[in-house]
């Protein structure tokens, strides 16, 4: 058994995942607070150190600009930080905590703090040094193939496969509650209508004119796309189900499934695509433009329970 082989590589990965549960990041309090892990996230950065508007941020946090756009509007307005002129440049925006975000981020120290000195308690201090050692090597490491400019060695072994794949409409609805659950506050309806309508969807999966495609790494999902043939009719494909792990952003993963999509749309000479998206997603509207989509519709929408602009984009044919 070599270093890379995988059941080494899977037990580093369960490892991962144990650390990513017990500190906290699958619950809706992380840290003690109400913030979103990002946020929480963004709370400490600013606070630990000068950080300029958007592009020190992204890069710290290894988000897109769009989503750290929305993060800070949403820290401002809840009075967490402000944008005041850098001192070098008063031209740049530095982000500086308020009165209120020094409190939270002594709070979040003071919790983490805790939450570790807890665990390495009863370890000797020979095996908090190689804790320490461990966990930096591991995430320099990390922290390195994710850099900007940097390819992913992964990013070649992870495949689009088309059809059905166990556990794929439960990976599919996890995905779309996740991510609108923190970037648009929706909850179960959202999800469990997503569930529901692909469900129903992969049980017309054989038609000649309907197909799902995933993205995996081995036995991983890390997203999918689909188009449905059938429901909208006049010859007209309906994109749907479109979503990629946040975790995997950045490997062109999602480039990859509309590019299947789109050569299954063509192939079957559909006379034009549709698909429903929300205002605001502005990486996603990149990649659907890229495939030839233009906006045709805005419209105020509440089915979610929460106002958001539904926007519908058409590909001719």
């Amino acid at each position: 058994m070599t270093l890379l082989d995988d059941p080494l590589i899977d037990e580093l990965r369960l490892q991962s995942r144990r650390l990513v549960r017990a500190w906290g990041f699958m619950g809706s309090r992380l840290a003690g607070t109400e913030l979103s892990p990002s946020g929480v996230h963004a709370v400490l950065e600013i606070g630990t150190r000068p950080v300029t508007h958007a592009r020190d941020l992204a890069e710290l946090l290894r988000l897109e600009k769009s989503t750290i756009s929305r993060l800070v509007a949403g820290l401002v307005k809840s009075g967490l930080i402000d944008e005041v002129a850098a001192q070098s440049d008063g031209r740049a925006k530095q982000l500086k905590l308020t009165e209120s975000g020094e409190r939270l981020f002594r709070q979040i120290t003071k919790f983490a703090r805790r939450q570790v000195r807890a665990a390495v308690s009863p370890l000797t201090p020979a095996q908090v040094r190689r804790v320490r050692e461990g966990l930096t090597t591991y995430a320099d490491s990390l922290w390195a193939c994710s850099s900007k400019g940097q390819s992913d060695p992964l990013s070649e072994e992870i495949q689009i496969v088309p059809g059905y794949q166990p556990g794929l409409l439960g990976r599919i609805a996890e995905l779309h509650g996740a991510f609108y659950h923190q970037h648009s506050g929706f909850g179960r309806s959202f999800e469990a209508k997503v569930a529901a309508e692909y469900a129903a969807f992969l049980e017309r999966l054989d038609k000649t004119r309907n197909q799902t495609w995933a993205a995996k790494l081995g036995g991983e999902i890390l997203g999918g796309v689909t188009v449905d043939g059938e429901d909208l009719g006049g010859n007209t494909a309906h994109l749907r189900w479109f979503i990629v792990d946040e975790v995997w952003h950045g490997l062109k993963v999602g480039n990859r499934l509309m590019d299947a999509a789109m050569a299954f749309v063509d192939q079957n000479q559909f006379s034009q695509t549709v698909l429903w998206t929300f205002k605001g997603l502005d990486p996603a509207r990149r990649l659907y433009e890229k495939h030839g989509f233009q906006l045709a519709e805005e419209r105020l929408g509440k089915q979610w329970h929460h106002e958001v602009m539904e926007q519908r984009f058409v590909r001719p044919g």
